[in-house]
């Protein structure tokens, strides 16, 4: 110990330690505690090791010498094991904390707590037997009654996939006491496993609810495609303004649910809205504003967004990409693209931002570019192309009539052609009316999917477009005894931050007889 940090020796030993330890800042003066303590035979005071053990996890984040300090222990109390179970998980080293957890059941002289559970629960996340395994230490320990135990017990159900969804609501259900955590771990894990309607219908049912619960099912509503609906819940949110003020969770969701609908209006509400409730914009709020304002055609407020952004990573560049190769700004893309690759070389390209450039090259007709970043995934970053990749090379390929190579690609692909590949191809195909291709292509879109009406269609046009009509006459006819119709184009505008969906020849809108008129009008001018 130090001359300078003379301590009086009638002062308690744990006095002293604690003196000491808050005007310690290095592993070199716990070490110095460390000897006076062993020398002092205090070492194994389970009190003054736990406030050695945290001082090493929070002071100097050091995990690994603090569980030296725990190994050195005799006999570490349930406290200790908390520490130490609490510190692997918040750092995702789920292997450590279950294999301390299991050191510690196996131990006859330390007995857990129920404040144990909730971490040891996290790390048996996708592992349905590692859960039910430490269910059965739950019951057996008697803290299967305990509203922490059985919150994280039904989180951990759900996180563990579908079939064990049953199990989690079955205990959700057996709670004596639900409270704001179990209410809100329920509506998110529904909402995970694609069950929004359950999501939704136990939301409306919650007693109480707070900022974290209204995040769960919005969150749920974007991520399950029901953008509407998440508006609806983020409006009644914020109409009680003064229960309830929207986090960054809630406006990142929100923006993300604007820029799928096309609502710059009430994206720019938003904006609005996170300055005058100081909510700081962080790079994952920034790269929502960005995304929202370059899906919904603001490029000019997108651009501004992203140059005021101090601090971009990977996704505010990729962002930026997509958002103008989504809208024909082919030069601008790849320009911005050539920025990411000269700042700092602190930002490496990935799968998105190939996505990215592809499609602007795709849009701009750009061939040999779009060859060139093809290549550069490939080849120089040692990128395995996605289905998304391959996609838009064949739009590529196919909207310069370069079908040759766009069939080498399609038989060079480590994975079975799609959708997507198979419809880019055809685009291409009618365009240059290569009707050998095209009828190749729509068989093929046939087989991945025979009940979409629109392939049979598709091949009826096909035939039709090089004369082949006794073809067309035998496709609709089975079209017609399957009783095919053709799904009406639709199309949607924003008005008033609400948004108005237009179905071809529907008449089931509000204000259908308006809406005709109107078209009366624009036609006797057209």
């Amino acid at each position: 110990m130090a001359s300078g940090n003379q301590q009086n020796p009638n002062k308690p030993i744990n006095e002293r330690i604690l003196s000491v330890l808050q005007k310690s800042n290095h592993l070199n003066h716990l070490k110095q505690l460390q000897s006076f303590l062993i020398t002092t035979g205090n070492s194994q005071i389970q009190f003054i090791a736990f406030k050695l053990v945290r001082f090493c996890i929070i002071t100097l984040s050091n995990i690994d010498y603090a569980r030296h300090i725990f190994n050195d222990l005799r006999s570490p109390n349930v406290y200790l094991y908390t520490a130490m179970i609490t510190a692997y998980t918040s750092q995702s080293d789920h292997k450590s904390t279950l294999l301390l957890y299991r050191d510690m059941v196996r131990s006859a002289r330390t007995r857990p707590s129920e404040f144990i559970y909730p971490h040891v629960l996290k790390s048996c996340f996708d592992k349905t037997n590692g859960v039910k395994c430490v269910h059965d230490h739950i019951v057996k320990s008697g803290f299967g009654g305990y509203s922490i135990v059985q919150t994280s017990l039904v989180d951990a159900y759900l996180k563990s996939g579908s079939p064990d969804l049953v199990v989690a609501r079955s205990l959700f259900d057996e709670m004596t006491e639900r409270n704001v955590f179990s209410w809100t771990a329920m509506i998110s894990g529904y909402a995970r496993l694609g069950q929004i309607g359950n999501a939704i219908s136990l939301f409306e049912k919650m007693p109480e609810r707070d900022v974290p619960s209204w995040n769960s099912v919005i969150a749920g509503c974007t991520q399950n495609g029901l953008f509407t609906e998440a508006i609806s819940f983020f409006k009644q949110m914020v109409s009680l303004d003064y229960e309830y003020r929207a986090n960054q969770i809630t406006v990142v969701c929100i923006l993300s649910a604007c820029a799928n609908l096309g609502m710059l209006q009430l994206g720019r509400w938003i904006h609005g809205y996170i300055y005058r409730n100081c909510i700081i914009p962080s790079p994952f709020l920034l790269n929502a504003l960005v995304d929202m304002y370059g899906k919904c055609g603001s490029l000019r407020i997108a651009r501004r967004v992203f140059d005021q952004t101090s601090a971009k990573n990977l996704t505010t560049w990729n962002s930026m990409i997509n958002c103008l190769a989504l809208h024909g700004q082919s030069e601008t893309a790849i320009a911005v693209f050539e920025e990411m690759m000269n700042y700092g070389g602190s930002v490496r390209p990935d799968e998105v931002t190939f996505i990215g450039l592809l499609n602007a090259c795709t849009h701009g007709g750009l061939v040999e570019q779009g060859r060139k970043y093809f290549k550069l995934m490939t080849e120089d970053y040692k990128m395995e192309p996605q289905i998304q990749h391959y996609g838009c090379i064949i739009d590529l390929l196919g909207r310069a009539g370069q079908f040759e190579e766009a069939m080498e690609v399609i038989k060079e692909m480590r994975m079975a052609p799609d959708e997507v590949v198979w419809g880019s191809l055809l685009n291409g195909c009618k365009v240059y009316r290569r009707m050998d291709l095209a009828e190749f292509a729509v068989k093929k879109l046939i087989e991945i999917n025979p009940d979409n009406p629109g392939y049979g269609v598709m091949l009826a046009n096909v035939y039709g477009g090089v004369g082949n009509w006794d073809q067309v006459g035998k496709v609709r006819k089975k079209l017609k005894e399957m009783g095919v119709t053709k799904t009406p184009g639709c199309s949607w505008i924003e008005i008033d931050s609400q948004v108005q969906q237009f179905y071809s020849a529907d008449k089931t809108h509000p204000r259908t007889e308006e809406i005709y008129k109107m078209l009366e009008v624009i036609v006797g001018f057209s």
